[in-house]
């Protein structure tokens, strides 16, 4: 009882954090025509409430796709209609069509706030709250910290407030932490109907329920298992997209709207590969966009095969948060139409870890959170930016000791190293080399963000600072996407040693 008060007061202090931030500026506040990303979710109430379903995702006189037309999957307009049957009972004009569009007052920005609020309680929390809880071989103030750490991380506080999708698959998470296989099938089969970009995780999900049939036997209980999950993959799904399975363009329409590949290989100065790249050399008007989809296709595949074969012939629980990482840190660094907020699908396995790589998994936080900073000052959330991440840091420090926490052993780096120094016997140094790095990065990222919050850029290049901080962070994230691929593939093959560990 008294581990379930502390960390029932734990969330409740990263709940008021979070309600906090929210209730200061959201994006596209005051900024017609298009308002910004709050609008979007005020207009998908507007349309899913007053139009049929046939004609959710199509462009008509009263769906006009270029306004913030739908282009998520149908579970998020089943959400927007629950929201909108709500906000019709408190005050019709908020969802009335046509004339409702760039709505903005008070007591409907309270009313947003509370239905994600809602949500995040019912899904969000609860599951970070349990996974926590639950963690094995852990003490009780771990369990604590990691609560507080992974409520208070910056980048879901100040982007997107409210994470249902992230939800949805951290119940996978814990799901299949404890065999419960079909329920956690279907936990993610929500999350990606909710999102589509929670395709970023499908591929650890898939190997590591894949390896665990064969690891079963598919000629007995494995194919029985096998069956068992297909079949709730299909159900789910059909119960998902059973309006829309009407007609044959229905469901491609919906597809078409999901998967934009008209919008180009990166939206602004999102922090991958790609974007990195065009400061060298223009991929967009040197490459066909033919070209481009296949060349984002083949690198994505080829970064995620190591990690998802390791998971596949070797399933465990350990290699598949470490693989949900590199995974997601794989496709957005190569994949194509990426968007800056997309890191936050690598940064929520990250969290997951945090108890087990408290320093490295610390130092991808801040760096995921800096990344998104164009989009940060663009919402005019400076403020909040550096207030929690400064709280964040703080806590991670005290309650972790990230500064000691750089041994091999806490790096999850010993099988490695002691690998690398059977050739190279100096090889003793490691430590202190991501010490130094770290350090460094902590400068460099501040440095930026009082240069890019201070200073105009020159006239000749107006998007130098934007550019600087997707750069720096894409050469961290591909360290980092090398990292877990490390832990991934290197982790001990002794399989009672992981079940313990895990």
């Amino acid at each position: 009882m008294e581990k379930w008060s502390l960390m029932t007061i734990t969330a409740l202090l990263g709940l008021i954090v979070r309600w906090t931030v929210s209730l200061g500026s959201y994006s596209g506040e005051a900024k017609p025509p298009m308002y910004g990303d709050y609008e979007a979710q005020r207009h998908w109430q507007e349309i899913t409430y007053n139009l049929p379903v046939k004609q959710w995702y199509f462009n008509t006189s009263d769906n006009n796709l270029q306004y913030w037309g739908l282009d998520y999957p149908p579970l998020t307009a089943y959400h927007s209609l629950l929201c909108a049957y709500a906000a019709k009972l408190i005050n019709p004009n908020w969802i009335a069509l046509h004339t409702s569009r760039g709505y903005e007052s008070q007591p409907h920005k309270l009313f947003m706030r509370t239905t994600v609020l809602v949500a995040d309680l019912l899904v969000y929390i609860p599951a970070v709250i349990l996974y926590c809880y639950y963690l094995k071989e852990t003490s009780t103030k771990k369990k604590i910290s990691s609560t507080l750490c992974i409520l208070l991380y910056p980048g879901l506080i100040l982007i997107d407030y409210g994470h249902f999708h992230l939800g949805f698959a951290l119940w996978g998470v814990l799901c299949l932490s404890y065999e419960f296989d079909v329920l956690g099938s279907v936990a993610f089969c929500l999350a990606i109907n909710y999102k589509q970009m929670e395709l970023y995780h499908s591929l650890p999900f898939f190997c590591y329920l894949l390896g665990k049939c064969f690891r079963k036997g598919l000629m007995g209980k494995g194919l029985l298992l096998l069956m068992k999950l297909g079949f709730t993959v299909v159900v789910s799904f059909a119960l998902c997209w059973f309006p829309f399975c009407t007609e044959v363009k229905q469901i491609l329409q919906v597809l078409q709207r999901l998967f934009p590949v008209d919008r180009g290989l990166f939206e602004d100065k999102v922090a991958n590969i790609w974007c990195t790249l065009s400061v060298f050399f223009k991929i967009k008007t040197a490459l066909s966009s033919e070209t481009q989809l296949k060349l984002s296709f083949a690198l994505t595949f080829l970064s995620v095969l190591p990690s998802c074969i390791k998971l596949t012939l070797q399933p465990s629980l350990k290699g598949f948060k470490y693989s949900l990482a590199a995974c997601a840190l794989s496709f957005f660094l190569f994949s194509f139409q990426v968007h800056e907020k997309s890191i936050l699908l690598a940064s929520i396995p990250v969290c997951l870890v945090i108890h087990e790589i408290p320093f490295m998994a610390t130092w991808f936080l801040l760096v995921s959170t800096f990344s998104m900073l164009p989009l940060i000052l663009k919402d005019g959330l400076l403020q909040y930016y550096l207030v929690t991440t400064v709280a964040f840091l703080t806590v991670c420090a005290a309650s972790f000791s990230i500064l000691e926490k750089t041994t091999e052993e806490d790096l999850q780096l010993k099988t490695l190293s002691t690998s690398i120094r059977r050739c190279i016997p100096w090889f003793k140094t490691f430590p202190k080399v991501i010490r130094s790095l770290f350090l460094v990065s902590i400068t460099l990222m501040g440095i930026l963000t009082l240069m890019s919050a201070t200073l105009d850029p020159p006239k000749r290049l107006p998007d130098l600072f934007p550019l600087a901080v997707s750069t720096v962070s894409c050469l961290h994230f591909l360290f980092f996407l090398l990292y877990f691929n490390v832990i991934a593939i290197w982790e001990s093959r002794d399989s009672r040693n992981q079940k313990k560990t895990n």
